[in-house]
């Protein structure tokens, strides 16, 4: 008999554990074609056959059909090691995936009609409110489907994709049920972002910029020296700036010591108190990079007029941003309503109030007040500063 290694007489234990987790990312150009070689391996199987679920975004079946198309070819070039248990899916994307009740309750029904288990895969393609979505229902079902993510925006590609975080919007409020939940891998690819509109494509470097910000100023002088290329598409500009902010994301959520936020800081969520407030107040009029690159410019004013970031790194700030053609300023950011985010945003964590804010770049700080009239005089500064690009 093996010994107890504490007394019978204890009543009262704290026993610290680790899960080990493994996530596997992979950067490819084509992944349905030349480079499916790199994505067939993630389906490993105990048995004959990997058992899979595919679901698509349709505004990128609609943009670029030619990856319905070779997916399908794909996976039926490999039926000998691959089993489609259903066609593949077709859903809406965009952020009104993640407020209809009724589409979430669809993806577990085809995941209990199709008999998907833990040892299963769901393949999921699209923008981050579909991987939010998609990946909300694979985490819930029999507490775990293994899931392939597969973003096709650059926000998802530089930021969400590798986040452990799946969630859908309830009581008006985002990201209001959720789980942790590590995907089994991530492929981020070039052709899956190449047919983005300008509008979708910018709107995804808000946060490489956040991130840069917080972690490496080198970064964000690149940024800074190649935001106009990056606007326009120039690849030799993009890839890069893309593989930063991931591998910074990631190095962050495996290296960081707190994957599940357990702690009472969010670093990675700078910017993101008014950010998620305002995609609600505007009806989800901004895109949520847009409204993470207006709530970094906020919270990059307010830590110089409050915590001594220097003007010049304030005014370098919202010049990349303006440059990779991002908004600084909203007419819902001048509203008292905006102040209801900070709640949100302490009530979305739990105990007291805890917002990343910057020294200098590189160097953040968390903070558990927020002077109003300080952060007021940061939204008229913004609100300044916009004018100011306007009418130049």
């Amino acid at each position: 008999m093996s010994s107890i290694p504490w007394s019978v007489a204890e009543d009262s234990l704290d026993v610290n554990f680790s899960v080990p987790q493994l996530l596997r990312l992979r950067c490819t150009r084509d992944c349905f074609a030349e480079d499916w070689d790199q994505v067939q391996p993630l389906l490993k199987t105990d048995s004959s056959k990997a058992r899979i679920q595919v679901w698509i975004d349709k505004s990128v079946v609609e943009s670029n059909p030619v990856v319905l198309t070779n997916l399908s070819r794909r996976i039926a070039e490999s039926d000998q090691a691959i089993e489609l248990v259903a066609p593949i899916a077709q859903v809406d994307g965009g952020e009104q995936i993640k407020n209809d009740a009724e589409a979430i309750e669809t993806i577990f029904r085809a995941i209990d009609r199709d008999g998907l288990d833990r040892r299963s895969y769901i393949l999921v393609i699209g923008g981050g409110a579909v991987l939010d979505a998609v990946g909300y229902a694979a985490a819930i079902a029999h507490r775990g489907i293994r899931l392939i993510r597969f973003p096709t925006t650059t926000l998802g590609q530089a930021d969400s994709g590798v986040g452990v975080k799946n969630a859908i919007n309830a009581y008006g409020k985002k990201n209001w049920k959720g789980t942790f939940s590590v995907p089994w891998a991530v492929v981020n690819d070039q052709s899956l972002i190449a047919n983005l509109p300008d509008r979708d494509f910018r709107a995804g470097f808000s946060e490489a910029v956040k991130v840069s910000l917080l972690k490496s100023p080198s970064a964000f002088r690149f940024l800074c020296e190649r935001a106009t290329a990056i606007a326009n598409r120039d690849w030799n500009a993009v890839l890069p700036a893309i593989r930063s902010s991931v591998l910074m994301h990631l190095h962050h959520i495996t290296h960081g010591g707190d994957p599940f936020e357990m702690q009472e800081a969010r670093p990675l969520d700078f910017g993101h108190w008014s950010a998620h407030k305002l995609e609600h107040l505007t009806n989800f009029r901004l895109r949520h990079g847009e409204a993470v690159s207006i709530g970094v410019a906020l919270d990059t004013v307010y830590s110089h007029l409050v915590h001594g970031l220097d003007r010049a790194d304030v005014l370098r700030t919202l010049q990349v941003l303006r440059d990779l053609g991002l908004p600084i300023f909203d007419a819902a950011l001048d509203t008292r309503a905006i102040f209801d985010g900070l709640e949100e945003f302490r009530q979305h964590l739990g105990g007291r109030l805890t917002v990343t804010m910057l020294r200098s770049v590189g160097h953040s700080i968390n903070v558990h007040e927020i002077d109003e009239t300080a952060m007021k005089e940061a939204i008229a500064m913004i609100r300044e500063q916009s004018l100011a690009k306007t009418n130049d």
